[in-house]
């Protein structure tokens, strides 16, 4: 029994022996692989770290790029000679004083507008000599001083006009109140001559032309867009026409004047065309620049 016992202990202690060393080591083992377990996550956690990180430095980077992209243009913009804005009439005139018109300033017009439209034969035929102009308006006249100037013989001249659908004198002005404006000055000049309105604004066209029917007028004052289709109608003739005074030194807010206006400057040389510019040559008319 002794043997047998101590036989059987040598062998159980040998056994008990590694079994307490393996389960020892499957202990061990157990932990690691929970830390293992455990340790992925960090894995996971340091890889999403890294791309944002990345994705951090890259818009760094971008950002980075853009700045000195933004500083360029800056400087560019700084570098770049400014654009100088165009001096218009009004900043010219504010600046300086007005001069007088004279009659190169008409002939000057004359020649520029038709330089592309007529033949260099037809351009010579255009000049008009100085004997087509009266004495021009040196800024101290007011209309009516002006006129009695000018046409010193008036008086005489309004009582032997006697056709109707003519003038004997006709004032070009650039607007409807510019020519109410000339109708009011002409009292100290006109004495008992008839003076009507030539504009477009709030009167037809057939109504002049039956005003003009009607009676004898002396004086005619308007604006050259219509006065030029009076001219075309036949409701306005030239037989008796002496005098054209122009509106010449006259400006409006913009400090234009009738002919700085594109619209009223090709009114005005359609007027001229249409028989005004032969009048002078033939002798019939005098043209002056108030």
């Amino acid at each position: 029994m002794g043997d047998d016992l101590g036989d059987e202990w040598w062998t159980h202690e040998g056994n008990s022996g590694a079994s307490e060393a393996e389960e020892e080591t499957q202990l061990e083992k157990q932990p690691t692989k929970k830390t293992n377990a455990k340790t992925k996550p960090e894995k996971r956690k340091s890889v999403t770290e890294k791309t944002v990180k990345a994705k951090k430095t890259k818009k760094n980077e971008q950002k980075e790029c853009i700045i000195p992209q933004k500083k360029q243009t800056e400087d560019e913009k700084s570098t770049k000679p400014k654009r100088k804005r165009k001096k218009t009439i009004t900043d010219v005139l504010s600046s300086s004083e007005p001069k007088p018109g004279c009659p190169a300033n008409l002939q000057s017009l004359v020649t520029q507008y038709f330089s592309d439209k007529r033949s260099v034969i037809e351009q010579e035929e255009l000049k008009l000599l100085d004997s087509c102009f009266l004495s021009s308006n040196d800024l101290t006249h007011t209309l009516s001083s002006y006129l009695k100037q000018v046409c010193p013989k008036w008086s005489k001249i309004q009582k032997q006009h006697t056709e109707k659908s003519s003038v004997v004198l006709l004032i070009v002005c650039s607007s409807a109140l510019r020519t109410i404006e000339l109708i009011k000055q002409l009292t100290a000049f006109k004495g008992e001559a008839k003076a009507l309105k030539l504009f477009a604004k709030h009167i037809k066209i057939e109504e002049q032309v039956k005003l003009l029917q009607k009676g004898v007028t002396h004086i005619g004052v308007g604006t050259p867009g219509r006065i030029s289709a009076l001219i075309e109608k036949e409701g306005l003739g030239l037989q008796a026409l002496r005098y054209v005074v122009l509106d010449w030194n006259w400006r409006d807010q913009k400090l234009r004047r009738m002919v700085d206006v594109p619209e009223v400057k090709l009114d005005f040389m359609k007027l001229l065309e249409s028989g005004i510019l032969n009048g002078c040559k033939e002798d019939k008319i005098k043209i002056g620049l108030f």
